[in-house]
């Protein structure tokens, strides 16, 4: 099915600032639409994708092509609630390498050079998600959510890079655990939000 339009929040060029890929610089493409619902969202304004214009991708990927990054970073929102196929071909055809952000929630579509997959309990990933994934973030708000990261551990495949980000609100208080969690527990790294830090979208 080909997806000729999709509710954009908002399209601008800046440095990835989490997971494996922190520090490079990307195109974003957030699109509106989520059913997951996390009390802590930073993007709460995402969720309603009617609050936001449809459109047309070929502009998307006309303007994300102009810059020398020449990759783009699809997050949401909950991006796979969309049909992702024809933006990830034109993409392709423009040379622009393409990096999803979702919770897997959603029926993976489009083609992708690298997976982050970042799930939420209320939503659980979907087992193709699961097996697809490059990076897995697990956002730690309480102890409780590294039980949770353990559980998804288990189904990824053996090459999957693997990350505790602090919920931004609880940052001060759950990065000690984590740090003592990677100690004992090394095959996790940190992921932090480094464009907060920097000031950066």
């Amino acid at each position: 099915m080909k997806t000729q339009f999709l509710p954009v929040v908002e399209e601008f060029y800046s440095i990835q600032g989490e997971g494996f890929h922190t520090g490079k610089a990307a195109y974003f493409l957030r699109v509106g639409g989520c059913d997951v619902g996390c009390r802590w969202c930073d993007e709460k304004r995402s969720w309603n994708a009617g609050d936001w214009d449809m459109v047309d991708v070929e502009k998307v990927v006309e303007r994300a092509a102009q810059y020398p990054a020449k990759a783009v970073v699809v997050t949401g929102g909950e991006p796979l609630m969309w049909n992702l196929d024809y933006l990830c071909h034109l993409f392709g055809d423009n040379g622009v390498q393409r990096f999803l952000e979702t919770s897997g929630s959603h029926p993976l579509s489009g083609t992708w050079e690298w997976i982050c997959l970042s799930p939420k309990k209320n939503a659980p990933p979907l087992p193709d998600l699961l097996n697809a994934a490059n990076e897995l973030k697990i956002i730690i708000e309480t102890e409780k959510d590294f039980i949770w990261a353990e559980e998804q551990v288990a189904a990824v495949s053996p090459d999957c890079k693997l990350w505790l980000q602090p919920e931004w609100g609880r940052s001060k208080q759950m990065i000690p655990a984590i740090v003592d969690y990677i100690l004992a527990h090394p095959q996790w790294g940190v992921s932090l939000q480094s464009h907060k830090y920097m000031g950066v979208p």
